[in-house]
């Protein structure tokens, strides 16, 4: 699975997220869906990748990449924002 691809950890501000990525050309960047990992991808990326530099991250929270410290009224992991706060 995943032959010719590396993996790493990837250190942003933030969080660390864990990263596959191989090929060459253009990046294509594929995003996992809820509760899934990058391993989603395994089948399709090595398609991708003979004409792509595919990049495939666990999200924030899941697989093995970090969940960053959040704020009291959650405003880090809400997912509308406005100027800021979260939307009620």
């Amino acid at each position: 699975m995943f032959e010719k691809f590396s993996l790493q950890m990837v250190d942003l501000p933030e969080a660390s997220l864990r990263v596959r990525f191989g090929g060459s050309g253009p990046p294509l960047l594929l995003l996992h869906g809820h509760p899934r990992t990058h391993v989603t991808w395994h089948q399709v990326a090595p398609l991708l990748a003979a004409d792509h530099t595919v990049v495939c991250p666990d999200l924030r929270g899941f697989g093995r990449s970090s969940i960053p410290e959040d704020a009291a009224d959650h405003v880090g992991s809400s997912k509308l924002r406005k100027q800021g706060t979260a939307s009620r």
